[in-house]
């Protein structure tokens, strides 16, 4: 075989012409051989060769069974016996918001006292003198609660002339000054909107944390005033969040909160017209929760697009059945051990309520719609699922996302309702050694299954992995280290990998197009530095992607 192989190297080698420039027929077609190619095909899990004419799989199979379909003008690429793979999808992500220099500031997470986050503010605003608003990211929400004088008043110290919005380094609370609340319209009489809370001192004032949804009209205040703001959304795409995805072998993704009143959907469409794009995308537009429901199903519809000759789509709706549970506004079946808000209720909130989804479902699905819904409490999952059930058909590819505490009854409706699992691992809060640091706010007894990756798959769910970025780490390997370690809810590596490819791209709606490696099916696939099968679990995170193909194109090389 190794003479074979050498042997068709020189031939090919003598093909190219005396300057080394590849003729456009030899661009068009390549023979991958050599390689350990898994391809999630259960037919043909591995390979040795590839066959791509025109970014399409044309062959795959042994060394010599592909290089007698090759013509003779064919690329030869020999993979060095390195692992192929097809490329990794990424279902809930947020690149444009990860990439973004809308933020001028970076706060340091670790930080214990929320007075030392003064200084760094202040440094933003003296960068920033023209800016109308000072916008940045990082604070620790239970800093912000522990500080010794109301939050507000930090930040009044730094200016009370100029707005100051920080988002929480979760995106689920923003930390704001009066001027930031003026311009806002918030005041002591202003009531809760949905999904969200505005916290208040003993006297009933703002304090300035506004609690999930309540921050979200601020962030869009801010962003508006930003000069520029769209340019900065598309240069941090093109610069920095592309590049990021295919150094991580990542080929698709789903960018999981397009805020369309921000105009996410014509950066992303701007990238794509100017030839930038490197990914398939699929946009989930948000559904914003204080919107009249009639107006905004009519505008979700008319944004709808799901082009097959582009690699951008808009065919998926995100919303937020509920917040988180750190914050206590997950919603729960059972109340909070904790009071931080003092409202008639203590089992979290819900951003948009069971009837509302269903609601939404009913006239989006039938145009192409699917909705991808996080939900973190049990009480948020068994209303999602009770939605679906009430509004989907046979035809939705809806998911739910981080699945963090789910109650064993709801576990089979995954398969039964054709709802996809989505869940996030890379964070090292999802580690097993972690699961009880929320004992103090919920039962002990949940935290025992902390995201039931093994329970659901029991229960024949669809499992996929996604990151979450910028929450957690982008490197899929991560995730998939965790995802095969953490027993008792570890899944074996096989599924991990159908996680992040064939699984997620039915969740895109192109596993007949990619997400495995068959004839027939377009070349997006990545080279491995090691091959996953032959390494053990606690290393799967140092391997790294070597090269990453899309459509047969090289769009990374290491």
């Amino acid at each position: 075989m190794k003479i074979l192989l050498l042997s068709l190297l020189v031939t090919l080698s003598s093909c190219k012409k005396e300057d080394d420039v590849v003729t456009s027929n030899q661009i068009d077609e390549q023979l991958y051989v050599n390689g350990r190619i898994y391809t999630v095909n259960p037919n043909q899990e591995w390979a040795e060769a590839m066959l791509v004419i025109d970014g399409v799989i044309t062959a795959i199979g042994t060394n010599q069974l592909v290089q007698s379909k090759a013509s003779a003008d064919a690329e030869l690429i020999d993979l060095e016996n390195n692992m192929v793979m097809p490329g990794i999808h990424d279902v809930h992500l947020h690149p444009l918001e990860a990439a973004s220099d809308n933020f001028q500031f970076t706060l340091n997470e670790a930080e214990t006292d929320p007075e030392n986050y003064a200084a760094d503010i202040k440094t933003a605003l003296n960068e920033n003198p023209n800016s109308e608003w000072i916008l940045g990211w990082g604070f620790d929400i239970y800093t912000a609660l522990d500080a010794t004088r109301e939050p507000i008043e930090i930040l009044d110290n730094v200016s009370t002339s100029k707005p100051i919005a920080v988002m929480e380094k979760t995106s689920h609370s923003i930390w704001v000054n009066s001027k930031a609340l003026d311009l806002a319209g918030i005041d002591e009489n202003t009531h809760n909107p949905a999904g969200g809370i505005i916290m208040k001192d003993d006297s009933g004032f703002p304090n300035g944390l506004l609690i999930d949804n309540a921050g979200n009209l601020i962030i869009d205040l801010a962003v508006s005033a930003i000069p520029n703001n769209e340019q900065n959304d598309f240069n941090g795409l093109v610069n920095f969040a592309l590049p990021e995805l295919a150094k991580n072998g990542i080929t698709s993704v789903c960018d999981a909160r397009t805020y369309w009143k921000r105009n996410h959907h014509l950066t992303w469409k701007k990238v794509e017209d100017q030839g930038k794009l490197t990914a398939r995308v699929n946009l989930g537009l948000w559904l914003y929760p204080t919107d009249d429901d009639e107006e905004q199903i009519s505008t979700l519809q008319s944004l709808y697009s799901n082009d097959s000759n582009s690699l951008l789509k808009i065919n998926q709706v995100k919303l937020y059945s509920d917040g988180i549970v750190i914050n206590t506004t997950s919603a729960m079946h059972n109340d909070f051990l904790i009071d931080l808000y003092n409202l008639p209720t203590n089992d979290g909130l819900n951003y948009v309520t069971q009837d509302r989804i269903a609601k939404y479902i009913s006239p989006l699905e039938p145009v192409g719609f699917d909705f991808h819904i996080h939900t973190i409490g049990d009480r948020g999952v068994n209303e999602a699922l009770n939605a679906i059930e009430q509004s989907g058909t046979s035809n939705g590819r809806h998911r739910l996302t981080h699945v963090e505490y789910v109650d064993p009854s709801d576990y089979a409706r995954f398969s039964q309702l054709n709802v996809t699992a989505d869940a996030q691992v890379a964070g090292e809060f999802t580690q097993p050694s972690n699961w009880h640091e929320n004992d103090e706010l919920v039962s002990p007894s949940l935290n025992n299954n902390f995201i039931p990756l093994k329970s659901l798959l029991q229960s024949n769910s669809r499992i996929t992995l996604s990151s979450d970025w910028d929450v957690s780490e982008l490197n899929p390997f991560i995730g998939m280290q965790n995802a095969v370690t953490r027993i008792p809810q570890e899944i074996p590596l096989p599924e991990a990998v159908r996680a992040y490819t064939i699984n997620a791209a039915y969740v895109m709606r192109q596993e007949n197009k990619v997400g495995s490696l068959e004839v027939g099916k377009e070349a997006d696939f990545i080279v491995l530095s090691k091959n996953l099968f032959e390494i053990e679990l606690s290393q799967i995170s140092q391997v790294q992607v070597l090269k990453t193909y899309l459509k047969g194109e090289l769009i990374f090389e290491k």
